[in-house]
Protein backbone atom coordinates (compact mmCIF):
# COMPACT_ATOMS: atom_id res chain seq x y z
CA UNK A 1 0.00 0.00 0.00
CA UNK A 2 1.37 3.36 -1.04
CA UNK A 3 1.75 5.91 1.71
CA UNK A 4 3.61 9.02 2.81
CA UNK A 5 4.38 9.51 6.50
CA UNK A 6 5.47 12.92 7.74
CA UNK A 7 7.34 13.61 10.94
CA UNK A 8 9.28 16.42 12.58
CA UNK A 9 6.58 18.95 13.32
CA UNK A 10 6.24 20.64 16.67
CA UNK A 11 6.12 23.85 18.65
CA UNK A 12 9.02 26.27 18.33
CA UNK A 13 9.70 29.91 18.98
CA UNK A 14 10.14 32.48 16.26
CA UNK A 15 13.63 32.37 14.80
CA UNK A 16 14.15 28.69 15.51
CA UNK A 17 14.41 25.81 13.04
CA UNK A 18 12.64 22.55 12.28
CA UNK A 19 13.27 19.77 9.82
CA UNK A 20 10.32 17.88 8.44
CA UNK A 21 10.72 14.41 6.99
CA UNK A 22 8.42 12.45 4.70
CA UNK A 23 9.03 8.76 4.24
CA UNK A 24 7.50 7.19 1.15
CA UNK A 25 6.57 3.59 0.56
CA UNK A 26 4.76 1.80 -2.22
CA UNK A 27 5.81 4.25 -4.93
CA UNK A 28 8.88 4.49 -7.13
CA UNK A 29 10.26 7.40 -5.15
CA UNK A 30 13.29 8.10 -7.32
CA UNK A 31 11.21 9.06 -10.36
CA UNK A 32 8.62 11.09 -8.50
CA UNK A 33 8.44 14.83 -8.09
CA UNK A 34 7.74 15.60 -4.44
CA UNK A 35 6.45 18.63 -2.62
CA UNK A 36 5.62 20.19 0.70
CA UNK A 37 2.38 22.08 1.12
CA UNK A 38 0.86 23.81 4.11
CA UNK A 39 -2.56 24.84 5.27
CA UNK A 40 -3.16 27.42 7.96
CA UNK A 41 -6.52 27.71 9.73
CA UNK A 42 -9.06 29.37 7.48
CA UNK A 43 -6.73 29.42 4.51
CA UNK A 44 -6.28 27.34 1.38
CA UNK A 45 -3.57 24.76 1.11
CA UNK A 46 -0.53 26.23 -0.62
CA UNK A 47 2.67 24.93 -2.12
CA UNK A 48 5.75 25.64 -0.02
CA UNK A 49 8.45 23.86 -2.00
CA UNK A 50 8.86 21.14 -4.59
CA UNK A 51 11.65 19.04 -6.00
CA UNK A 52 11.77 17.13 -9.27
CA UNK A 53 13.18 13.66 -9.80
CA UNK A 54 16.30 15.35 -11.14
CA UNK A 55 16.69 17.53 -8.06
CA UNK A 56 15.46 20.87 -9.39
CA UNK A 57 13.72 22.87 -6.69
CA UNK A 58 11.00 25.48 -6.56
CA UNK A 59 9.91 27.61 -3.61
CA UNK A 60 7.06 29.85 -2.67
CA UNK A 61 8.16 33.44 -2.18
CA UNK A 62 7.46 33.09 1.55
CA UNK A 63 9.91 30.18 1.76
CA UNK A 64 12.76 31.48 -0.36
CA UNK A 65 15.96 31.99 1.58
CA UNK A 66 14.62 30.27 4.70
CA UNK A 67 13.44 26.80 3.66
CA UNK A 68 15.32 24.08 1.82
CA UNK A 69 13.76 20.99 0.25
CA UNK A 70 15.92 17.94 -0.37
CA UNK A 71 15.53 14.23 -0.91
CA UNK A 72 17.38 11.02 -0.29
CA UNK A 73 16.44 8.39 -2.85
CA UNK A 74 18.25 5.68 -0.89
CA UNK A 75 15.93 6.35 2.06
CA UNK A 76 12.81 7.18 0.01
CA UNK A 77 12.57 10.35 2.05
CA UNK A 78 12.04 14.02 1.27
CA UNK A 79 12.96 16.72 3.76
CA UNK A 80 12.03 20.31 4.43
CA UNK A 81 14.57 22.26 6.45
CA UNK A 82 12.89 25.35 7.86
CA UNK A 83 15.04 28.09 9.35
CA UNK A 84 14.19 31.48 10.81
CA UNK A 85 10.64 30.39 11.43
CA UNK A 86 7.94 33.03 11.82
CA UNK A 87 4.52 32.88 13.49
CA UNK A 88 2.96 33.09 10.02
CA UNK A 89 4.58 29.75 9.19
CA UNK A 90 2.18 28.09 11.61
CA UNK A 91 0.19 25.49 9.68
CA UNK A 92 -0.31 21.83 9.03
CA UNK A 93 2.42 20.76 6.63
CA UNK A 94 1.65 18.06 4.10
CA UNK A 95 3.96 16.00 1.97
CA UNK A 96 2.76 15.23 -1.54
CA UNK A 97 3.93 12.89 -4.26
CA UNK A 98 3.26 15.17 -7.22
CA UNK A 99 3.90 13.13 -10.35
CA UNK A 100 3.76 10.60 -11.89
CA UNK A 101 2.38 9.07 -8.70
CA UNK A 102 0.00 11.32 -6.79
CA UNK A 103 -0.35 10.81 -3.06
CA UNK A 104 -0.81 12.96 0.06
CA UNK A 105 0.54 12.41 3.52
CA UNK A 106 -1.52 12.87 6.65
CA UNK A 107 0.12 16.13 7.69
CA UNK A 108 2.20 17.33 10.60
CA UNK A 109 1.50 20.39 12.73
CA UNK A 110 4.04 23.20 12.90
CA UNK A 111 3.38 25.93 15.44
CA UNK A 112 5.62 28.96 15.75
CA UNK A 113 5.14 31.17 18.78
CA UNK A 114 6.15 34.81 18.87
Amino acid sequence: QAQLVESGGGLVQAGESLRLSCAASGIIFSINAMGWYRQAPGKQRELVASITSGGSTNYADSAKGRFTISKDNAKNTVYLQMNSLKPEDTAVYYCKAIQPFVLWGQGTQVTVSS
